[in-house]
């Protein structure tokens, strides 16, 4: 490993093909995940700034895939259940602890099955996870595992072989992760290298989150194995996401904090996040609509006509580059 490439999204450059379509809009973005297609190959964090029910909801209703956060957990079943009455897919998020044993024991007993569970993990690479990957797959047998976090190809492969279905792969590289600052460890600085070394092991799909600050990004993370992108900040702050509007200096804000912060846990230990204020960005729908056009953009610039066909372009490794002034 420590030979390898370090890299990560901002010294990295896609290189165009010529491009085939007669129009960007003819470039297809959507992407399969088990058995459901989606309009775009992102799912916003399951964090509890980023995403609540009204949200999961909504996203559900209009062709996005969702992950439901995991901090109340008293609320899951009833959840499951909503999403179910109106005809919706559930996608609900777990831990490993005890008493998320007894949860999957009551779904299994009573019959309930979401079509999608996230093992949700800061280290998926442990004896704990593989054995909640085992233990939900026997009991829910039909609902796709998704399983992290993890940073290494042999992490990839201990999940796939546990039953995970996907596996997330991101360490500490979130805009609100203090990972490498309080641990030492982590994929904040390399997330697309790890993406690239991860997605040469795994035979089942990924989702790379984290370290994602431009609409590009995702373009990359396909280039390099990504399924789908997770994205927290570019998703926090809109009105359909969970927080108030506060005021400051003249400009609007909400609040987005990681989930390994004091503010979620409502005590400092084991702290690995912080809390920011993004700006206000009214509806989800124009990222949603802008995230979709520029990855129609992306596809036409890699002479494409559809997500998989990033994968198979060139780049170039420019160190230390310059965005709008800003240094990495």
């Amino acid at each position: 490993m420590n030979d390898t490439p370090v890299f990560d999204y901002e010294d990295i450059q896609l290189v165009p093909n010529k491009g085939i379509l007669s129009s960007r809009s003819q470039a297809d973005t959507t992407v399969k995940l088990g058995t459901r297609t989606f309009k775009i190959p992102v799912v916003p964090a399951n964090m509890q700034t980023v995403i609540d029910e009204s949200l999961a909801q909504y996203l559900a209703s209009h062709g996005y895939f969702y992950i439901m956060h995991r901090f109340e957990p008293e609320k899951r079943l009833p959840f499951i259940q909503k999403m179910h009455d109106q005809h919706l897919f559930a996608s609900i998020s777990i831990g490993i602890k005890p008493e998320e044993y007894e949860f999957v024991q009551q779904l299994h007993t009573q019959g309930i099955m979401p079509e999608y569970t996230t093992i949700d993990v800061a280290h998926g690479h442990s004896d704990a996870v593989i054995e909640m990957i085992q233990y939900v797959k026997e009991q829910l047998p039909e609902t796709f595992v998704i399983a992290g976090n993890v940073a290494t190809p042999e992490a990839v492969r201990d999940l796939e072989n546990a039953g995970a279905d996907a596996t997330k792969v991101g360490v500490g590289p979130g805009k609100v992760c203090i990972t490498k600052l309080k641990t030492g460890f982590g994929t904040g600085g390399w997330q697309l290298a790890a993406l690239r070394l991860c997605g040469k092991a795994a035979s089942k799909p990924i989702i790379a989150d984290g370290g994602i600050r431009y609409n590009g990004d995702i373009a990359k993370s396909i280039r390099f194995g990504a399924t789908l992108c997770m994205i927290g900040s570019l998703f926090a702050g809109h009105d359909e996401t969970p927080g108030e509007i506060t005021d400051q200096d003249g400009q609007q804000y909400k609040a987005y904090f990681g989930s390994a912060s004091q503010f979620q846990k409502n005590a400092y230990t084991h702290v690995e996040g912080k809390k920011l204020l993004v700006p206000y960005r009214g509806s989800i729908d124009h990222t949603l609509k802008e995230m979709r056009e520029d990855l129609q953009s992306a596809i036409s610039y890699a002479g494409g006509r559809q997500l998989s066909d990033l994968k198979r372009v060139d780049y170039v490794v420019v160190k230390n580059s310059i965005l709008n002034g800003d240094t990495y």
